[in-house]
């Protein structure tokens, strides 16, 4: 008996996402969310399927997630945001809950929540990451979000 697998693909057409995305850093996060758009589009998603909602930072998008998600209108949010370390242990906190809230509330809503917040040590290294030499993680995260929606579509 051979073994059969399930995976997702790209494919777009007819899906709805949200982006969450927290105006702190906005800067960074513009690019991110310009490269989730992108993406989305370029893989079939029309764009007036896409809703960007927006909030005040990484500390508030689990609530706006959660919210997202309830309205049971998209098929998939990507959360996007940027935490840049500092000199005292507020980067630890924000972006630990910030992880922890948005993993709960995919569990917890089977609504797939893709996690495109950049927690970094420095500007550059979030430059970097939203565009620059290390690729676009609004990108990657987009991506995540559509093949988990096709991957439970075909559970």
């Amino acid at each position: 008996m051979a073994s059969s697998s399930i995976a997702g693909d790209l494919h777009g057409e007819g899906r709805r996402f949200a982006i969450a995305a927290g105006r702190f850093n906005g800067a960074i996060v513009e690019q991110l969310v310009a490269g989730a758009i992108d993406a989305l589009v370029r893989h079939g998603v029309k764009d007036t399927d896409i809703v960007v909602a927006r909030c005040p930072g990484a500390w508030e998008l689990p609530l706006l997630v959660k919210k997202l998600a309830a309205s049971a209108k998209y098929d998939a949010i990507v959360a996007l945001g940027c935490v840049i370390r500092g000199e005292t242990p507020h980067f630890d906190y924000v972006a630990g809950e910030c992880a922890k809230g948005l993993a709960a509330i995919s569990l917890a809503s089977e609504v797939p929540v893709s996690m495109g917040v950049l927690t970094t040590d420095t500007t550059d290294q979030a430059q970097a990451r939203a565009g620059l030499k290390a690729g676009n993680k609004g990108v990657d995260a987009a991506l995540a979000a559509l093949e988990m929606v096709n991957l439970l579509g075909g559970i």
